[in-house]
């Protein structure tokens, strides 16, 4: 069965993500973030099974912000899972007072205890188990209090001394791996709160807009991508002509550049096909005019966009009897 029609398993699909989105290497030590709720439990049970495969170390470590009374017993059910899965267990205890900005307090203040118990154990990076619908989130909430494009490329898999290992996980995959393994977890009420503007988005605008539009939270988790780029990926023909890119096939290429993978194939609008065909630096008049070659390229300010890191070969898709030919692909003017 396809991926499309039967989504991967949480831990193969965090796998991916660790093997291709993260620089994390053989004997890395990673501190995981535990809070006793249904997310971190599941980022602790699935890393605590990867670090055999993959070949980093694990120790958890959860935060008690004094807020609640229920804080202390749902850590007591991290320090349980932890335990049956042989990982070491630690927390830290603040005293934080309720008050303005307190979600942000409280985030500065949680990181800031993890950062020091990541020092103690000797862990190059801390593992939080934010997933997709946490990516769509923030990305909302940066565009409503006015963020720049830069802005946008929230919580990527991997950045500076954080890694995020669910970041291509949605939540309906979390919660089916909890209820497979039998995990028990907690539920923290704060999550539900309606003064915080993030639930409101949770409960209220990301079910509204995939209402509207289906896919709206996975089309918001590549707007995220594309804004954390440093380059654009243009692909031009044997002519230099640029040829348009839906967001889903410039994150296609972008994956195919970052994995160097020659000879995948994106189909293109029109029934045209990419194969990325190797790597190199390829100009217009170094490829010719032959029929059907494209380049796919990294565009920056002083670089032109028929200039190819990676060319690539198109070719028309088969039509169905009846199907109108292929559109030629044309440079797009200035107005577009």
């Amino acid at each position: 069965m396809s991926e499309g029609s039967h989504p991967p398993a949480l831990l193969r699909r965090t796998e991916r993500t660790l093997r291709e989105e993260t620089p994390l290497g053989p004997g890395d030590r990673i501190l995981v973030a535990v809070s006793g709720g249904g997310d971190s439990m599941a980022l602790l049970h699935v890393l605590a099974r990867l670090a055999p495969r993959i070949g980093f170390e694990l120790s958890a470590h959860g935060v008690d912000h004094g807020l609640r009374a229920g804080a202390a017993a749902e850590l007591d059910l991290a320090a349980e899972l932890a335990q049956k899965l042989g990982v070491p267990f630690a927390r830290s205890e603040l005293g934080l007072q309720p008050g303005g900005n307190l979600q942000a307090r409280a985030r500065e203040a949680r990181y800031a205890a993890l950062d020091a118990a990541a020092a103690r154990a000797g862990a190059r990076w801390v593992a939080t188990a934010h997933h997709a619908g946490d990516r769509a989130e923030t990305l909302l909430m940066r565009l409503l209090r006015g963020s720049s494009p830069q802005g946008l490329g929230v919580l990527p898999a991997a950045a500076e001394r954080r890694l995020r290992p669910f970041m291509r996980s949605p939540k309906s995959a979390i919660l089916l791996h909890l209820e497979r393994h039998g995990l028990r977890y907690a539920s923290d009420p704060s999550n539900h709160d309606p003064r915080f503007l993030r639930t409101r988005i949770r409960e209220e605008l990301l079910p509204l807009l995939e209402q509207l539009t289906p896919g709206a939270a996975r089309r918001l988790n590549l707007l995220a991508d594309e804004c954390s780029e440093p380059s654009t990926a243009v692909v031009t023909d044997a002519q230099g002509h640029v040829v348009r890119l839906g967001r889903t096939q410039a994150a296609q290429i972008r994956r195919a550049h970052k994995l160097r993978q020659p000879g995948v194939r994106i189909w293109l609008a029109g029934g045209r096909e990419l194969e990325l065909t190797g790597a190199g630096e390829v100009s217009r008049s170094e490829r010719g005019v032959e029929e059907g070659v494209a380049g796919a390229s990294t565009e920056t300010p002083d670089e032109p966009p028929y200039v190819s890191r990676n060319p690539a070969r198109s070719r028309k898709k088969p039509r169905r009897s009846g199907e109108k030919p292929a559109a030629r692909v044309t440079k797009p003017s200035k107005s577009d």
